[in-house]
């Protein structure tokens, strides 16, 4: 046993620093398995947040080598519906991608060079799928010529000569085209304002004539109170899908008669398609379904025989089943555990044996250093419930007399979710000794559709009330000091936190990441995607305004009375920088202590790896100001008004 040295919290000294998550860490990203060779998509930090394309070429053991096939000056990234994903496909060998830098798609033959395939423009391309036989890339394009009211979303094929078609238009979105392993069908996704895709989705399927034209295009499943998601294709061809039209996402199997649930449970199966190229499931050569579900909120992964019905759940070490494929009968996913960050892992058809093929860190963290989630249950407003998961201060050298200092941390979304997998950004908090309370409020995902739509019409009040009565719950039990209460959050989350600072006295500081203050603002100035998003969170615009301004932080900063620090890219076009700088501006003029650090060349969300340290850091070194500890670290100081 160490005897541990008392401190106060805050000020412990941790192995874990700002630039270990910055320079030792990547992040890991959609997965594509062709062939023998398993393929992801791998973002750089330390490349000011380049994403590159990595393959592993291996027989099942952990000898494969590692390569990254693109050229160093080559970034992958999609910028449709600002958010991206599915900005890449492998097929045969070759890869299909979209470069950051253009958004053009291109095309890398082994050995080659990359090559464009859609000429420069103003069109943004996403989920792109390989029709081989017919000489072409399936993909969802996003069109920003000038003069258009809005983008225009339409799905195109893009020929290897550099011919494009128009498959389908008329909707406002499109998402997730998938080929029949004959080449005969093609399926897809649409939906149109106000909704978002975890609202209300329509499945599409389409016989293909010999040039590849959609035939007899009908609708297969789906409606503007059904969300569908990930359609795929079994190796024997037969269309799958999610669906919550029984208030949870539960798997389905369809195309010819009555769409039939392969495994009807209190589940979610399905995620809120916040990017292109999710997969929560995959196909085994068997014919068995490997599938990742929350239950409770908590992640777990199964294999199901279509057939039967049946669902073994896997016994694994991890808790987060992210991006799944199947390499034969071995699922290939990225997880992480409690304890463990996130890793790229195949799984042996047993179960009982994998190959970690990559690592997000190339440094471990001591056990005793690491704090894991316990799951709590809070009591809510209206005799309700809400969820989360706490984590106490954790440092083997240190401890603190009393209850910790708490930060409240709201996810974004606010149609979204968090789990109890590490991460090295709490432990970058538990280990100085900070607790933390990361809180799936009313709205989140992961508790079906019941659960996700008491949000609706409810945003700026369910989900702030949830993060103030976890808080005070917390407090009530001694587990947290209610004089150092926190609370943080990036964009949704960030509106939470400005609006929990305003309209309630329970915390004493906070931090906005890229955070809302104006819903007024945000809905008169946002992207394509979200811009009837507050339709159904708030109210429609512009027959709400009274509402949207009673519910904005902005519009009531009188009542902001505790210190608060922003940090804000001045390129996000989701969140403009204008938003921020407006509360700055109005809590400068109050005389109450704020800070702003703006980040030059950040969009939505922070890639860079001297920005990410220097938004963790400037944050601690904030708190350390207004409750009075000196951090162990040695931070560059932050020019805090008022203070």
């Amino acid at each position: 046993m160490i005897d541990k040295t008392m401190a106060p919290y805050g000020a412990w000294a941790s192995p874990i620093t700002a630039d270990q998550i910055v320079q030792g860490s990547v992040g890991l990203g959609q997965i594509v398995v062709d062939g023998d060779a398993v393929y992801w998509a791998e973002s750089r930090p330390s490349e000011k947040g380049r994403v590159t394309i990595m393959r592993w070429d291996g027989t099942g053991d952990a000898s494969g080598e590692v390569v990254e096939i693109l050229p160093g000056d080559f970034g992958v990234r999609s910028r449709v519906h600002e958010y991206g994903g599915g900005a890449y496909t492998v097929s045969d060998g070759v890869a299909y991608f979209v470069r950051d830098r253009d958004q053009r798609v291109w095309r890398l033959k082994p050995g080659g060079v990359p090559e464009a395939l859609t000429p420069e423009g103003a069109a943004r391309y996403a989920d792109l799928v390989v029709d081989g036989a017919r000489g072409r890339v399936i993909a969802v394009r996003e069109d920003h010529r000038a003069g258009l009211a809005e983008p225009e979303n339409d799905l195109v094929a893009i020929g290897f000569d550099g011919g494009l078609t128009v498959l389908a238009r008329g909707d406002d979105f499109y998402a997730s085209p998938c080929l029949s392993p004959d080449g005969a069908q093609l399926a897809w996704l649409s939906w149109s304002h106000p909704n978002m895709p975890w609202d209300g989705t329509t499945l599409w399927l389409a016989d293909l004539d010999g040039a590849g034209a959609p035939q007899n295009v009908r609708v297969i499943a789906g409606g503007v109170d059904e969300s569908i998601f990930q359609p795929s294709w079994s190796r024997e061809g037969a269309l799958y899908f999610v669906s919550d039209q029984t208030g949870w996402w539960n798997l389905y199997t369809g195309g010819v008669g009555e769409p039939c649930a392969v495994c009807p449970m209190e589940a979610d199966f399905g995620r809120p398609q916040w990017a292109f190229g999710m997969s929560a499931y995959a196909h085994l050569e068997s014919g068995n379904i490997v599938a990742s579900f929350s239950q409770n909120g908590k992640r777990l992964m199964g294999l199901l025989d279509p057939g039967s019905g049946d669902l073994q759940v896997l016994e694994t070490p991890y808790c987060e089943f992210d991006g799944l494929a199947a390499m034969g009968d071995s699922p290939v996913f990225l997880s992480a555990s409690p304890t463990d960050a996130a890793r790229l892992v195949i799984l042996a058809p047993s179960g009982a044996d994998s190959v970690v093929v990559r690592l997000s860190l190339d440094f471990a963290v001591d056990p005793g250093d690491v704090s894991c989630a316990e799951t709590v249950t809070f009591p809510t407003e209206d005799g309700l419930q809400a969820h989360g998961f706490y984590y106490a201060p954790m440092n083997r050298n240190f401890a603190g007399e009393g209850p910790p200092p708490l930060i409240v941390k709201s996810h974004g979304g606010p149609t979204g979710q968090t789990s109890d997998a590490f991460s090295l950004k709490i432990q970058y908090w538990t280990s100085r000794g900070f607790a933390v309370l990361d809180v799936n409020y009313r709205g989140s995902t992961g508790y079906g559709r019941a659960y996700r739509r008491m949000l609706d019409g409810a945003w700026g009040v369910a989900d702030v009330d949830d993060c103030v009565n976890g808080a005070r719950w917390l407090v009530d039990q001694g587990r947290a000091d209610g004089d150092r209460l926190i609370i943080t959050g990036g964009s949704a989350g960030g509106y939470t936190t400005l609006s929990a600072l305003t309209f309630h006295d329970t915390f004493k500081a906070g931090a906005s990441h890229y955070g809302i203050g104006d819903l007024t603002a945000l809905a008169k100035d946002t992207h394509k995607f979200e811009s009837r998003y507050l339709d159904r969170l708030v109210g429609p615009w512009p027959e709400g305004q009274a509402l949207y301004r009673a519910r904005s932080p902005i519009e009531h900063a009188d009542g902001l009375d505790c210190p608060v620090i922003f940090f804000q890219g001045l390129d996000d076009k989701v969140v403009p920088p204008n938003q921020a700088e407006a509360m700055v501006a109005v809590l400068r003029d109050k005389g109450i202590p704020v800070a702003y650090v703006p980040f030059t060349g950040e969009g939505h969300g922070f890639r860079q790896a001297a920005n990410i340290k220097r938004a963790l850091e400037a944050e601690l070194y904030f708190y350390g100001r207004v409750f009075g500890f000196n951090p162990a670290d040695k931070i560059d100081p932050v020019e805090i008004a008022n203070l």
